[in-house]
C-alpha cells in the first residue's frame, strides 16, 4: 500500500478554507500513485479548537463538512474532526479520526488518551474512546490513534501516565499498520524525543508506524510538521519537511518513501518556529502590516528580523523613540538594523512628552525624587504612540521583551509590554543572543555593536540591565530551573553552587510578577514552559 502523508496548515474554524486545502493534497496524492491519505488530527476545524467545541453548531459543522469532504474526496483518507461521542455519558463530542472514500464514512476511531497537562486540556472537552477496532483496508490493517495515544508506550517511559496502551492492543488485535493523526506542537528538542519514540514503538511492535503531524501556527502554539514513517527495524522510510506544508509517499511494501531533508541545528528549528508562528498568528488575525519598536536593542532588532522573514520587510515599521537617555549608539543601531532589513523607519522623539508628564505631575510628586515612577513614564509613553500606529494604519504591534525580562518583571505594564503578539517572550535572553547571531551568519542583519554593547533599558543615565539582575547567564540557568524543571531554590543552589540568597531572589521575583505576565500579549510557545500557555499560577497566593 502506498500512504501519502500530508501534513498542511489548518486554521481554527475555517472548514471550508481547510477542506480546500484537504481535497487539493488528495488530488495530488492520487495523481502521485498513493492508495492512502492520511491528514493529521481535528485538521478539518483546525487545533486547538478549544472552547469553540462546546457550541453546538461548531460541533454540528464538523459532521456537515465531514459528509461533503466525502463525497468530494478522490481517494481513500484519514481525517481528523469533532466527532460525536459513543454514548450519553459524559461530554457529547470526541477528538476523532474518519476514513472517508467513495462518498462515505468507513470508519471512526476516537481518541483514547485525553492528555490534561501544560498546553493541553482535552478532557474539558472530549469524551475519551473506550473501544478500538482494527479497519481492514486491503491489503493492511490499519490500527489508527490519535497524537497522545501513542504516547504511553511500556518500553519506552519510566512512568506512564495512562494505564492502557492504545497502540500495544492494536497490535494484539491484528494490526499489520499503525497510523497515528497527530497536532503536537513544536518545542526545543522535541523533534528529536518524537523520532526517538516512534522508532522505538515500530521496533517493540514490529510493525510499520506512519505519524502525520499538523504543521503552522495556531495563538501561541507552533506545530513543526515533521511527519515521519518508521520501518519495523526503525529505519526511516518517508520523512517530510518541518515548518512547511508537505506531502510524501510512504510504500508499505518496499519500505521506501521520499525523505526531505532535515536539520538538527535546534537554534535553526526555533527561529524557524519563531518564524512560522509569528506570520501565522498575524495573517491568520486578519492582519498584513506590523509594528515594532527599535531601540537600539538586541531584543527588538531579533523581532523585527523576525518579522521581516515572517512577512516581508515592506510589512514591517520599525519605530525608534528616542527620550533624553537614549544614546547616540542606540539611535544609529535602530536605523542600521532598519536599513540592514530594508524596513520602514520612523523616528518619534518622545523628550517634550515626557517633560509635559512630568509638569502635569510635579505638584503630585511635589518633595518626592524621581525614581522608577519616571522609568515607567518613558515605557509608557511609547507603548501609547505604538498603539496609535496600530489604530491608525492597521498594523499589529510586535512587543519585545525576552522571557527573561518577562520572568522577573523587568518589563513595564502598558508600556513595554503593549502590543498584539509577544514574538519571544518564551525566548531567554541568552537565547535572544545566539538567535542574534544566527541571523548574522551569511550577513550582517542586526548590527554586531547591537549584540555587544551591554544591555540596558536606557531610562537613567547609565543604566544596565545588570544594575538590578544577575548576569544572563546565570539568571537563564536559575530561570530554565524554577520555571521549566520546577526545581526549588535550595535545589538551584546547591546544583549550581550558586548563593542561595540570589536563587531566593530571583524566585520571589518571578512569583511576584504573575500579575504581569496575566496581561501581557500572548506570545509564541517553544520552550517546555511558556508563560503565555500552559503554565498556571494563582496572583492572591502566599506559597
Amino acid at each position: 500500500m502506498k500512504i501519502a502523508l500530508a501534513q498542511f496548515n489548518p486554521t481554527v474554524g475555517d472548514f471550508e478554507g481547510n477542506s480546500v486545502r484537504i481535497l487539493e493534497l488528495a488530488g495530488e496524492a492520487k495523481s502521485r500513485g498513493a492508495d492512502l491519505a492520511v491528514f493529521s488530527e481535528l485538521c478539518l476545524c483546525g487545533y486547538p479548537p478549544q472552547d469553540l467545541v462546546e457550541r453546538p453548531a461548531f460541533a454540528a459543522r464538523n459532521q456537515k463538512e465531514l459528509a461533503l469532504l466525502a463525497k468530494a474526496i478522490p481517494m481513500p483518507s484519514l481525517v481528523g474532526f469533532v466527532g460525536k461521542a459513543q454514548d450519553d455519558t459524559g461530554k457529547g463530542v470526541a477528538n476523532s479520526a474518519a476514513l472517508i472514500a467513495g462518498g462515505k464514512i468507513l470508519f471512526e476511531q476516537r481518541k483514547m488518551l485525553l492528555p490534561t497537562y501544560d498546553v493541553f486540556d482535552e478532557s474539558r472537552y472530549f469524551q475519551p474512546a473506550h473501544t478500538q477496532h482494527v479497519f481492514r483496508l486491503e491489503p493492511e490493517a490499519l490500527g489508527i490513534t490519535i497524537c497522545e495515544d501513542c504516547w504511553n508506550d511500556k518500553a519506552y517511559w519510566p512512568q506512564r501516565l495512562y494505564d492502557r496502551d492504545p497502540v500495544a492492543e492494536l497490535v494484539g488485535k491484528g494490526s499489520t499498520l499503525l497510523l497515528n493523526i497527530s497536532s503536537s506542537p513544536y518545542t526545543i528538542d522535541k523533534r528529536s524525543l518524537r523520532h526517538d519514540m516512534l522508532r522505538a514503538i515500530a521496533r517493540e511492535h514490529r510493525v510499520p508506524f506512519v505519524y502525520v503531524n499538523q504543521v503552522g501556527g495556531n495563538d501561541s502554539l507552533i506545530f513543526d510538521g515533521s511527519s515521519v514513517a518508521f520501518m519495523p527495524d526503525g529505519r526511516i522510510a518517508a520523512q517530510a519537511k518541518s515548518f512547511e506544508a508537505d506531502l510524501v509517499l510512504f510504500d508499505t511494501r518496499t519500505g521506501e518513501g521520499d525523505i526531505r531533508p532535515h536539520s538538527d541545528d535546534e537554534l535553526e528549528g526555533a527561529y524557524r518556529a519563531l518564524v512560522i508562528g509569528t506570520r501565522d498568528y498575524v495573517r491568520k488575525c486578519g492582519f498584513r502590516k506590523t509594528v515594532v519598536g527599535l531601540s537600539g536593542g538586541v531584543d527588538s532588532a531579533l523581532v523585527a528580523t523576525i518579522a521581516s522573514d515572517a512577512l516581508g520587510a515592506a510589512n514591517v515599521l520599525g519605530v525608534a523613540m528616542p527620550s533624553p537617555y537614549s544614546s547616540e549608539g542606540s539611535m544609529r543601531d535602530a536605523r542600521r538594523v532598519a536599513e540592514n532589513l530594508g524596513i520602514q523607519f520612523l523616528v518619534l522623539p518622545i523628550t517634550e512628552t515626557f517633560d509635559s508628564y512630568r509638569k502635569t505631575l510635579a505638584p503630585a510628586f511635589a518633595g518626592r525624587a524621581e525614581d522608577v515612577t519616571e522609568e515607567n513614564i518613558q515605557a509608557r509613553i511609547r507603548g501609547n504612540l505604538l498603539m496609535a500606529i496600530s489604530n491608525k494604519f492597521g498594523s499589529l504591534v510586535l512587543s519585545t521583551g525576552n522571557k527573561s525580562e518577562m520572568a522577573v518583571g523587568y518589563c513595564t505594564l502598558y508600556g513595554d509590554m503593549a502590543g498584539g503578539l509577544a514574538v519571544i517572550s518564551d525566548v531567554p535572553k541568552t537565547m535572544v543572543y545566539a538567535l542574534s547571531e544566527f541571523v548574522n551568519r551569511e550577513k550582517e542583519r542586526i548590527p554586531r555593536e547591537t549584540i555587544t554593547k551591554p544591555p540596558s533599558a536606557e531610562l537613567r543615565p547609565n543604566q544596565t540591565d545588570q544594575d538590578t539582575l544577575p548576569p544572563y547567564d546565570t539568571l537563564d540557568r536559575i530561570l530554565k530551573a524554577y520555571v521549566e524543571d520546577l526545581r526549588s531554590p535550595e535545589e538551584i543552589a546547591d546544583h549550581f553552587s550558586f548563593p542561595l540568597d540570589l536563587v531566593r531572589s530571583v524566585a520571589r521575583r518571578v512569583d511576584q510578577n504573575e500579575y504581569k505576565r496575566k496581561q501581557a500579549p500572548p506570545g509564541l510557545k517553544v520552550t517546555s514552559k511558556a508563560f503565555s500557555v500552559g503554565r498556571r499560577f494563582p496572583l492572591a497566593q502566599k506559597f
